[in-house]
């Protein structure tokens, strides 16, 4: 089956981390054929040239939605992870998509500065860079995300599992005979009920 499991959240926040560490669990699980569209691999090759003004950051956005899309229809499960700050084309990708889980990966811009390494905060806090997301630019975050991650308090062990646990309940993937208990399937399940998913 296919299925788009959008990360979406600040830069440094872990959506990288988290998508590589929940494809190494699915190709675990045998789930072989995932693809991973990650942000900054697909603005090199699907989305030179573009900058970073409101119009171009939709227009990226669209089109790894339209990737996901054409993945998602053709049985290939597929994982994304951009910042993607705008709710409206996040929920229009939704609608396109169909099979779409959301992960908010929620990290404060002070912790996600703090992991930096190439100090682009520090430059976007000092007005070098113009439209940095979470400084000079708005974040919109997820209002109903199938799944909160909150990797300022969570491992990231952690946070892959409260996703693999969603992937469960929503049918998208089988749980292994010795999977969780039945209260924490429960616990997820009223959650998803609760946002209005299930």
């Amino acid at each position: 089956m296919g299925f788009t499991i959008w990360f979406t959240g600040l830069s440094g926040s872990g959506k990288t981390t988290l998508a590589h560490l929940l494809h190494e669990q699915l190709k675990e699980r045998g789930i072989t054929n995932v693809e991973i569209l990650d942000g900054d691999v697909v603005r090199t090759n699907l989305s030179k040239g573009l900058g970073f003004s409101k119009e171009d950051r939709d227009t990226n956005i669209r089109r790894i939605g339209f990737v996901c899309h054409l993945l998602t229809r053709n049985g290939v499960p597929n994982i994304a992870a951009a910042i993607s700050p705008y709710r409206a084309i996040r929920d229009e990708n939704r609608a396109k998509i169909g099979n779409f889980v959301e992960v908010y990966v929620k990290c404060p811009v002070e912790t996600c500065a703090e992991r930096d390494v190439k100090g682009l905060y520090k430059k976007a806090f000092a007005g070098e860079i113009k439209e940095f997301t979470g400084v000079s630019d708005p974040y919109e975050e997820p209002l109903k995300p199938e799944v909160l991650v909150e990797t300022h308090k969570e491992s990231p062990a952690e946070s892959v599992t409260k996703i693999i646990n969603t992937l469960e309940v929503l049918g998208y993937i089988t749980p292994p005979d010795d999977g969780y208990s039945e209260e924490d399937k429960e616990k997820i399940k009223q959650r998803l009920e609760s946002l209005g998913y299930l």
